[in-house]
C-alpha cells in the first residue's frame, strides 16, 4: 500500500508558503500554496499533484496527522 504524507512549509525571505506531497521512496513534490483552498483541500491538491505526475490512479481517503499535515491513502 503506497501513502503519501503532505506538509506546510511557511515563507521563507525568497520562497513563498508551499505544501510538500512526499510517497517516502524519493518521490516527491512541492506546489505552491494555494490561498483559493483550504484545510484538507490544500493538501489533497499537493497529494493529487503528485499522483498525476507518476501517473498513480485511485481514490485517495485522508486523516489528519498530530504534528500537522495529512496523510493520503489509496481506498479501494
Amino acid at each position: 500500500m503506497r501513502a503519501i504524507i503532505t506538509k506546510y512549509h511557511g515563507p521563507t525571505n525568497t520562497r513563498g508558503s508551499r505544501i510538500t506531497a512526499d510517497a517516502g521512496d524519493g518521490v516527491r513534490l512541492t506546489i505552491p500554496y494555494p490561498y483559493e483552498l483550504s484545510g484538507e483541500a490544500v493538501h489533497r491538491k499537493a497529494a493529487e499533484a503528485l499522483c498525476e505526475k507518476m501517473k498513480w490512479e485511485g481514490k485517495l481517503v485522508a486523516g489528519g496527522l498530530p504534528k500537522g499535515g495529512y496523510a493520503f491513502v489509496f481506498a479501494e
